[in-house]
């Protein structure tokens, strides 16, 4: 090979580093122009993480807007109180009549059904035992007989209607 054989390979293999050169940025320029078209939505996973981590520490809020998120925050604490079962109301046969019965008339789950033979044993341990196992649960029958919406005087006079329906 000669010198100007060598001088015309490096002029070709020039050329084409070059070339490549300009192909290269011109496909960084395409992706980079496309990339920009494309509206990403970001993970709900993300956007709870980040609020997370926006939080205040121990619920500590601070200034004029933190009095104001400060309140929001009671005031949504307040909305997620749990809500009084029937209005309120104390009449047993009503709350027996749409949270108890389902389970006492059928025996669902071994409910008990409303007849004195199926609640010999239960009667004697006394009314406190009786409203503390409906509070609380007791077997299969989940606490506040799985409304948890039902007051503890609620459940009181229920037990005392169920009771009353048994003599």
């Amino acid at each position: 090979m000669s010198e100007a054989d060598d001088r015309v390979f490096l002029q070709r293999f020039s050329l084409v580093l070059v070339l490549l050169a300009v192909f290269t940025a011109a496909i960084i320029i395409i992706a980079v122009t496309l990339h920009g078209t494309v509206e990403r939505e970001e993970p709900m996973a993300r956007e709870e993480a980040r609020a997370q981590r926006l939080m205040p520490v121990a619920g500590v809020f601070a200034g004029e807007t933190g009095r104001a998120a400060a309140q929001a925050a009671r005031e949504a604490a307040a909305s997620q109180e749990v809500a009084v079962a029937f209005d309120g109301s104390l009449d047993g046969q009503l709350i027996y009549d749409r949270a108890c019965g389902t389970c006492h008339e059928s025996g669902a789950g071994g409910a008990p059904l409303m007849v004195a033979g199926e609640w010999v044993g239960r009667v004697e341990k006394g009314m406190e035992e009786l409203v503390a196992n409906a509070i609380n649960g007791i077997g299969a029958m989940p606490p506040r007989g799985g409304r948890r919406d039902l007051s503890d005087e609620q459940i009181e006079v229920s037990v005392a209607f169920m009771l009353d329906m048994l003599d």
